[in-house]
């Protein structure tokens, strides 16, 4: 098997389930319907999506991404999406989310320097 870094085959960037029955399951994609982050990876993490702060049943804090479609529009775009947040993951603090979001994380010590997001 190919390191991922010099591999020209893009196939484990996306699928689309096009037997899934919740397909579509948000609204407003553009590109084709990215479908490998049908869980996101960032769900536990602090991350630019648009989501909702509800506490469940058992009284923890919880967060509603049905909104957010970052992970699902398109292939390569919400595959380079998920590597840059995951890169420098940051754990969700339990807070609703901040308006503007929150800005990609960078190394510790590099907080401040020039933003790319």
């Amino acid at each position: 098997m190919q390191p991922k870094d010099t591999t020209t085959n893009e196939g484990f960037k996306g699928f689309t389930n096009t037997t899934c029955p919740f397909l579509p399951c948000h609204k407003g994609i553009k590109r084709e319907f990215n479908c490998l982050f049908c869980y996101c990876p960032l769900i536990a993490y602090e991350c630019p999506g648009p989501y909702e702060v509800f506490t469940d049943a058992n009284g923890l804090t919880r967060k509603d991404c049905s909104a957010c479609t970052l992970p699902h529009d398109g292939y390569n775009q919400s595959w380079n999406f998920i590597q840059r947040w995951l890169e420098y993951p940051v754990v969700w603090s339990g807070q609703p989310q901040t308006d503007p979001p929150t800005r990609r994380p960078r190394p510790p010590g590099k907080e401040n320097e020039g933003r790319d997001d």
